[in-house]
């Protein structure tokens, strides 16, 4: 398997360049030159495999030309030590928690593989690498856990001050050892920025070695295709359509599902749902994408106002809007909204949603309303992406709902420790002056 960049100005590449650099040299994004089909046999078992064992035969297809399969075995068990359940929710809606992690966000997939497929193409190197990543909230933080110790690579996180939550930030800036945190004054498009110029500044990069743990790593975007295959295998034996409604910020995660489709995953619809930062939704109702500034909102993770991952959309439709609008719907929620659907399904159905899942259970509950007025939607399934424990947004989540919710004990230990992180203006040259000063 090789990989080609999206902007399709430079040559194709094996995995391991592709992990390893992060971002094309033309400033785009890895795709697979090919993506392989799972055989049928898969799909009519699939409810007997346990999540490992699914991600391995996904991953196998995917890169058996780069890897071993005992090699993807050990990499996949290790990474998904943990459950990610369907819950029904009520009717025909069931939520896909992904917060059962170690840091309690649906990143700790693609974060824990990259990192040790990372750590195995460079555990023969005698160069330091560093991981340069910008984060919205919870990115950051699966990404320090995943690398963690890991011999041989410093992880470098870009965070916007004052806009991710109380423990998000602790997450980021209290484990040490490898990890520091870069605390930006600014939004986190800028944080997004700085990184994708560090990527394409050919002197820094002479000087030392980067890679990125953003969705535009193509080892993130894989596994974060794991979990729609096993989220089907769960409601397999109900005989339903499935549609599948992801929040969705810089559109890695709902990228990984439309991976997941292209080798075979029986997938009806697909649901871009976002805050206020509406960017996608809008190109799908209008045609025309328009980036601008991000707006902050209580569900922070997606405060993006200029998606990376909308360059793999495009590329994976051929840049037709039709094509697009064949599978995928977006809609869009205020706060105002955000915090009416927290309260609604507390209050008649005993489910706690963090902001996040909150505009995922609002778009699929949109969707099927609108169904209902066109025809019998009885046939189908809609399955939002749970993308993070209500914890990690405590002050909104209780006070949305006018109840105490209990902090995992994972998350627990984070709140006593001391915050350190490394002001720093949206200035590119002090970043560099900065990453320089640490090779």
């Amino acid at each position: 398997m090789s990989f080609y960049s999206t902007n399709k100005q430079t040559p194709v590449v094996n995995l391991k360049e592709a992990v390893v650099k992060g971002l094309a040299d033309d400033n785009g994004l890895f795709m697979p030159t090919h993506i392989p089909q799972l055989p049928a046999s898969f799909f009519e078992n699939t409810q007997k495999l346990t999540l490992p064992e699914i991600a391995l035969e996904v991953s196998t297809a995917l890169l058996k030309d780069e890897m071993s399969r005992e090699d993807l075995r050990t990499i996949v068990e290790d990474s998904l030590n943990f459950d990610i359940p369907v819950v029904p929710v009520h009717d025909n809606i069931y939520s896909l928690e992904l917060f059962h992690g170690p840091t309690s966000a649906f990143k700790d997939v693609g974060a824990r593989f990259m990192a040790r497929l990372l750590a195995h193409f460079t555990q023969d190197s005698q160069k330091q690498i560093t991981v340069l990543v910008a984060t919205s909230g919870d990115t950051g933080s699966a990404v320090a856990n995943g690398f963690l110790g890991v011999p041989g690579i410093n992880v470098v996180i870009l965070y916007p001050s004052g806009k991710v939550s109380n423990i998000q930030e602790k997450q980021l800036t209290t484990l040490g050892q490898n990890i520091t945190a870069l605390e930006i004054e600014g939004t986190f498009d800028d944080c997004q920025y700085l990184v994708k110029k560090a990527f394409l500044d050919k002197d820094l990069n002479q000087k030392m070695q980067l890679t990125s743990a953003n969705s535009i790593n193509i080892a993130r975007l894989i596994p974060q295709s794991f979990y729609y295959h096993y989220a089907y295998a769960q409601v397999k034996d109900k005989g339903r359509e499935v549609v599948f409604a992801t929040p969705s910020g810089n559109y890695g995660n709902i990228t990984g599902g439309l991976l997941a489709k292209r080798m075979g995953l029986p997938v009806h619809k697909f649901i871009a749902a976002t805050n206020a930062n509406d960017i996608v939704p809008e190109y799908l109702h209008t045609g025309f994408f328009i980036p601008r500034p991000s707006e902050h909102t209580i569900s922070n993770a997606m405060d993006v106002g200029n998606p990376s991952n909308f360059a793999r959309l495009m590329d994976m439709y051929d840049n037709s809007l039709e094509k697009i609008r064949e599978e995928i719907i977006g809609y869009s929620f205020t706060d105002a909204e955000t915090r009416q659907l927290m309260q609604e399904v507390y209050q008649q159905y005993d489910y706690v949603l963090d902001p996040h899942g909150a505009i995922g259970y609002g778009a699929l509950k949109k969707y099927f309303e609108e169904q209902d007025r066109i025809t019998n939607n009885e046939q189908q399934i809609g399955i939002f992406l749970e993308t993070a424990h209500p914890a990690k947004f405590i002050d909104v989540v209780e006070d949305t709902i006018n109840q105490k919710i209990e902090i995992p004990f994972n998350l627990q230990g984070y709140l006593e420790k001391k915050k350190e992180s490394i002001r720093m203006s949206a200035d590119y040259e002090a970043l560099k002056d900065y990453l320089i000063s640490q090779a």
